[in-house]
């Protein structure tokens, strides 16, 4: 077993970092801060950090087919034009509601792109429940509102046959799974495959390993651990140097890193709080992310 080790790789002092995401033709690595209303870029070849402010929260980040990126903001899915510094609306979700606005998302390996949204925060950590819902954006720019009912809509993953979704709603303290049609982006049958212990804390953002196992980053517990979605159990626990671990990503020349970005809100003021490390030693790798096909 090679030799686990934990660095920071970017200094940003996110209030609440998220949403990391690997670009292999830019040898880069994206991630928001939700509250600082910013997208940021690393470039791991020039270690030059850039970031791009926005008037909302903005809570993910992933590739674009046509180039580009889509984002959230508030309760927007939206194109950043990186060169532009500009942003175009593509649709609008939560529109009977003035309380909540967009968390975590990813696209499916069919280029939909399913990001879910929670109720507004009252304080750090503590929000108006029940409020979210988890949405699908498809490629022609139609919504679909998948379920509603959710306190705070988190990781998410596809298993490598593309059969299985998976899914955190963070205060249910469970990592759940869905059958999955890859053909029409419908889900169905949910079950719990991972329950999370005390020493868990909160599940937060996910990424799935070549091996079909699960990373997750575990907010308030300072770590982010591996679990099998077959057996249920927790295989591997890495410690970090700050609490509030937010998400995780794969990444690097042979996607063999393990990003983790991290918070510095009300439990984490420490000197590393906010900042994003670098995993490496693990000895299992990720995959690329999917690009959002419209």
């Amino acid at each position: 077993m090679s030799s686990v080790k934990v660095e920071v790789v970017v200094k940003p002092y996110c209030k609440l970092g998220e949403s990391p995401l690997w670009e292999e033709k830019e040898n880069s690595l994206l991630f928001v801060d939700i509250v600082g209303k910013k997208v940021f870029r690393w470039n791991s070849l020039t270690k030059e950090v850039q970031s791009i402010p926005l008037d909302a929260p903005v809570s993910l980040v992933a590739l674009r087919k046509c180039g580009g990126y889509m984002i959230t903001q508030g309760t927007q899915f939206a194109a950043l034009n990186w060169q532009e510094r500009s942003v175009t609306t593509i649709n609008c979700v939560d529109r009977d509601k003035s309380n909540t606005r967009f968390n975590d998302g990813k696209v499916d390996p069919a280029g939909r792109l399913f990001a879910g949204t929670m109720g507004n925060e009252v304080r750090p950590t503590v929000i108006e429940k029940k409020q979210g819902s988890l949405y699908t954006l498809f490629p022609d720019h139609s919504v679909v509102k998948n379920f509603d009912s959710v306190d705070i809509s988190n990781g998410l993953d596809w298993s490598l046959d593309n059969r299985t979704f998976f899914y955190i709603d963070s205060l249910s303290y469970s990592v759940d799974a869905f059958d999955y049609d890859l053909q029409t982006g419908q889900i169905s049958n949910r079950r719990s495959i991972y329950k999370m212990t005390k020493e868990d804390h909160i599940p937060d953002g996910m990424s799935i390993d070549t091996e079909g196992k699960l990373w997750v980053a575990c907010y308030n517990g300072g770590q982010v651990i591996r679990i099998d979605p077959e057996t249920g159990k927790r295989m591997q626990i890495v410690q970090l140097p700050v609490k509030e671990t937010t998400s995780c990503c794969f990444g690097g020349p042979d996607y063999s890193e393990l990003y983790v970005t991290s918070a510095s809100q009300e439990m984490d003021v420490g000197p590393q709080a906010g900042n994003v490390f670098k995993i490496t030693g693990l000895g299992v790798k990720g995959l690329p992310p999917c690009s959002y096909a419209g």
